[in-house]
C-alpha cells in the first residue's frame, strides 16, 4: 500500500536533513508542501536539490496569516489530491519544516487521511534545537524541564507557565515580544532570555530581547528562557 510520509526537513540548512530524509524524497514519485500563495515557501526550498526532475509537486498554498479558512481549504483540497496519488499506489512525501509532528503542518493531512492510508513519521531537527545551538543555551541538565509554548497565549498564562519551567522555548514570537518583555521582567529573567531568528539559516541572528524588539521581530522565531 502507498505511503503518506511526513518528512521533517529541520529549521533551514539543508546539511541537517537526515539521511533517511533525503533518501525518501529521492523514492517518492510525489511531493506535497505548504506553500503561500506566491513562491515556493521554506520547506521546498530546503530540499529543492535533492528533489530529482520529473516529480509531481502538489504545493498547498494559502495566506501566511491566522486565517484558519484559508489553511484548512488548502488542507482539504491537498488532501483530496494527495489521496489520489495514494489509491493510484503512488507514496506521497510531504514535507515539513523542524519537525512534522511539532507545530507541523503534517499533523492537518494526517488528520484528514491517516485513517484512510499507511502514515510514516520522518522525524526532523526542530527549531529549538537549532535555537539552542545558536545560542549556545543548553535546554536541560539533569532533572531539568523544558516547556514548549505558543507565545500567542495570555501575558498571565505566559508568566505562569514560565515561572514553573527551567528552560521555556517560545514559540511565534514575531508579534509578542513587548508581551514577553513585559513577562520577563516581572520574573527577573530578561538577562536569561534570547532572541534567536531564522537558526540555522543563512540569516540567522542571535540577539537580546531589547535587540530584537528595536529591530522588530519576524515569524520564522523564537525566544529560549533559562531560569
Amino acid at each position: 500500500m502507498a505511503r503518506l510520509i511526513g518528512i521533517g526537513v529541520g529549521p533551514g540548512d539543508p546539511e541537517l536533513i537526515t539521511l533517511k530524509a533525503a533518501r525518501l524524497l529521492k523514492e517518492a514519485l510525489v511531493i506535497a508542501y505548504p506553500a503561500p500563495m506566491q513562491g515556493e515557501g521554506l520547506a521546498r526550498s530546503i530540499v529543492g536539490d535533492l528533489i530529482p526532475a520529473g516529480r509531481v509537486e502538489i504545493p498547498l498554498r494559502m495566506e501566511m496569516s491566522l486565517d484558519r479558512d484559508s489553511a484548512n481549504a488548502a488542507y482539504d483540497a491537498g488532501a483530496v489530491e494527495i489521496a489520489k496519488h495514494l489509491e493510484e499506489g503512488r507514496d506521497v512525501a510531504v514535507l515539513c519544516e523542524g519537525d512534522p509532528l511539532l507545530f507541523g503542518s503534517f499533523i492537518y493531512l494526517m488528520e484528514r487521511l491517516g485513517d484512510r492510508f499507511d502514515v510514516q513519521v520522518v522525524p526532523g531537527i526542530s527549531s529549538p534545537m537549532a535555537s539552542a545551538a545558536a545560542a549556545l543555551m543548553p535546554l536541560a541538565v539533569q532533572d531539568e524541564a523544558v516547556l514548549l509554548i505558543p507565545a500567542s497565549r495570555s501575558e498571565e498564562e505566559l508568566e505562569r507557565l514560565i515561572a514553573g519551567t527551567q528552560t521555556a522555548c517560545l514559540f511565534k514570537v514575531g508579534r509578542h515580544l513587548d508581551k514577553i518583555r513585559r513577562v520577563l521582567l516581572r520574573l527577573n529573567r530578561l538577562d536569561k532570555a534570547r532572541y534567536v531568528e531564522r537558526a540555522s539559516q543563512a540569516h540567522e541572528q542571535c540577539l537580546t530581547l531589547d535587540q530584537a524588539i528595536a529591530k522588530g521581530g519576524v515569524y520564522f522565531a523564537m525566544v529560549l528562557v533559562r531560569s
